[in-house]
């Protein structure tokens, strides 16, 4: 996708073959700068400290730290300490633990001298496989877009999503915003209600940036406005992403997201989460199973922001001693969900369409 008309994707292989750069996401909206990653533990560094995140980068991320161990050592032991290193960084987004999954297979059978290099070239394969996945969701995704779109003669189609799961959460495209991409992209006059998502506001200081930077009409609005919207007939469709969802059509996604699903479901609003396959946990039938990552208390206490000198700080916005609990994701049962866009197509949220787009999970 775009900034200021360079297309740019969020993690590519550095000018010496070795390294990999990303965009440091804790820096936007405010700053623009790119990171380099060159060993094992800068790569678990930026999917901790959320320089990486959404379910799909944080897969990509955690493809191409095992390739920077393996570079340095490309022993057996090397790279059972490199999936367990970077297995531990987020608990929640099933991808991480899917990509390390793929990289074992590649190189854990292989000659030793020749690791390293199968390494990044399924690494590089995960990124791409990752740009088309997301491309397929954008296009299965934008008749939902089309069908209002028809409906509204010529009005913005209001879409509400929580968080960002736009190209930044991905390789590219995204998952949620890739239908709305598609949708922009081919004329189609959209809106996007922004959340802005706390505690670490990815909705505010992520999605805008990016819709923004593509040109994407939006607004963005507290998180707590969902309700008042559907309310008085502002969202057409809600549009969401996910960072894990099971074999029965349960999701998790960023705290809040049930909130707006149970606002959704009494307003008579379509609500759709937008995943790629990697993001299903087969292993799993109920929502309940997915581990929930509590993160630093700090995140809840404290903000920040851009100070009218250009200076960045942050700030306490709550009493000094006061405990918080930061719980960073929620579960929405699959009974409050419309449909499920994947790069196979639309399905409803039930073991049955699941099955019926992935029979190989069967």
């Amino acid at each position: 996708m775009n900034i200021d008309g360079k297309p740019y994707r969020t993690i590519w292989l550095g000018a010496d073959g070795a390294s990999v750069e990303i965009i440091d996401q804790t820096k936007l909206p405010f700053a623009l700068e790119i990171v380099s990653l060159k060993t094992l533990e800068d790569a678990a560094h930026a999917i901790s400290s959320m320089r990486v995140r959404g379910a799909p980068l944080i897969g990509a991320t955690a493809a191409y730290g095992v390739a920077l161990a393996l570079q340095a050592d490309a022993s057996g032991e090397a790279l059972d300490r490199a999936c367990e290193v970077l297995a531990a960084t987020r608990p929640t987004a099933i991808n991480l633990l899917w990509a390390l999954g793929e990289m074992k297979k590649v190189v854990q059978d292989q000659p030793r001298d020749s690791r390293a290099a199968l390494a990044y070239a399924r690494a590089a394969e995960i990124c791409n496989e990752d740009v088309e996945t997301c491309r397929m969701i954008g296009e299965h995704g934008v008749g939902l877009i089309r069908a209002h779109a028809e409906r509204k003669a010529g009005e913005p189609v209001n879409i509400l999503t929580h968080c960002n799961a736009g190209w930044l959460a991905a390789v590219d495209w995204g998952t949620a915003l890739a239908p709305i991409y598609r949708a922009h992209d081919e004329g189609l006059s959209v809106h996007v209600w922004v959340d802005e998502t706390r505690p670490r506001n990815q909705g505010a200081s992520l999605t805008a940036f990016e819709l923004k930077a593509h040109g994407v009409p939006h607004t963005i609005v507290v998180d707590n406005a969902g309700g008042y919207l559907m309310q008085n007939k502002l969202v057409d469709l809600c549009i969401v992403g996910t960072d894990r969802t099971t074999a029965s059509g349960d999701v998790a996604n960023k705290i809040g997201t049930y909130l707006k699903a149970l606002a959704a479901k009494d307003n008579y609003v379509q609500f759709f989460v937008a995943l790629p396959h990697s993001t299903i946990d087969w292993s799993l039938d109920d929502g309940g199973g997915i581990p929930i990552e509590e993160r630093d208390a700090e995140e809840v206490t404290h903000i920040t922001g851009q100070l009218p000198d250009g200076s960045i700080a942050t700030v306490a916005i709550a009493p000094d001693g006061s405990p918080a609990a930061n719980y960073a994701f929620d579960i929405t049962p699959a009974r409050l969900i419309t449909g499920l866009i994947t790069e196979r197509g639309i399905t409803p949220a039930t073991p049955e369409g699941l099955a019926l787009l992935y029979p190989e999970h069967r």
